[in-house]
């Protein structure tokens, strides 16, 4: 296994993560803690689930699949989780968003169900415009003081969403965001324009979710062929229909290496500047063969140069303003 620091911290992780949102939504609990048994057998310290996974009448389930393996296996001194806040867990008032009093109480739930003392990354799992950046941060400096939180990561913000938030926390002499989990794959690079730059320039690790766009860029072409049932074939219309002529180059080129398209999606990942460690949802223990095998798949430079042709950045490519504007 490949380790590196989560953006400008000390904190070491593997350079893949393993996704939980299939925990209890796809999968049942036995082939769930397959899953992390298999992950934690390659190495693989990096964990993601979120309080909304596997919800059931309000609470999570994919934290508590995973809570129950931690008291099973002693593993949680071993793992870096990450989870989640924002999204309601309820349809009363405060039982979502970033106010101060939901990031606390979800915190407290969210470490109930997970059954451990601490989050390693406790992530924003949308920004909200309305709630001001000094009643978010002392939210997680109350986390942080009492040693529920470790870090505070982000997901889904723009660019300036980053550098407002990281300004704030400058003010209050706080550490701030260290990670943003971004949809980023070969046929979503909208966040090459502005969100990798501000990551970047401010030591944010990014953690690229959707690697697969939602399963196209896993041979998607090939399965529907093949018969081979699933969500691919299912989601096609609005997945793969409106990029089949480049999916169909891409996976004549990753035939052409004598590599899955999984592994290469995933190894383009892994070159980008700025991604600390794709966010791969395994359905089971042998989906993770293909991720781990990207870590040892170097892509060479007309590799890569024809996955732009086939999966052309923004604009001109590269961050902005140059990829719209001289």
């Amino acid at each position: 296994m490949e380790y590196t620091h989560l953006g400008r911290t000390g904190l070491t992780v593997s350079r893949i993560c393993v996704g939980t949102m299939n925990f209890a939504w796809q999968i049942d609990e036995a082939e769930s803690h397959l899953v992390l048994d298999r992950a934690y057998d390659e190495g693989i310290n990096f964990v993601d689930t979120a309080n909304m996974y596997g919800r059931e009448d309000g609470d999570g389930m994919s934290e508590q699949f995973i809570g129950r393996w931690f008291a099973r296996t002693g593993r949680r001194d071993r793992i870096i989780l990450g989870t989640k806040v924002y999204v309601p867990m309820s349809d009363w008032p405060n039982d979502g968003g970033l106010s101060a009093r939901h990031i606390i109480a979800s915190c407290d739930a969210s470490l109930r169900r997970l059954g451990t003392d601490w989050i390693d990354v406790f992530q924003m799992h949308h920004v909200q415009r309305e709630t001001p950046w000094e009643e978010i941060w002392q939210a997680m400096e109350t986390l942080t003081h009492q040693g529920k939180i470790r870090y505070v990561g982000s997901s889904n913000f723009a660019g300036w969403h980053l550098a407002r938030a990281q300004a704030a926390a400058d003010r209050r002499n706080f550490l701030g965001l260290v990670s943003e989990q971004c949809k980023y794959n070969l046929l979503t690079r909208h966040v090459e324009l502005e969100v990798l730059p501000a990551a970047i320039d401010l030591g944010i690790g990014i953690l690229p979710y959707s690697p697969l766009h939602f399963g196209a860029l896993s041979g998607a072409l090939r399965k529907m062929r093949d018969g081979v049932p699933g969500r691919t074939a299912l989601h096609a219309a609005e997945r793969v229909e409106p990029h089949r002529t480049a999916l169909a180059g891409y996976e004549k080129l990753c035939a052409e290496l004598g590599e899955e398209p999984t592994t290469v999606a995933l190894a383009w990942l892994l070159s980008r500047p700025g991604v600390t460690a794709p966010v791969v949802g395994p359905r089971s223990a042998a989906q993770l063969d293909l991720p781990v095998r990207a870590l040892h798949t170097p892509l060479d430079q007309e590799t890569l140069g024809r996955l732009d042709e086939l999966f052309p950045p923004v604009g001109s490519g590269g961050p902005g303003p140059e990829a719209w504007a001289w």
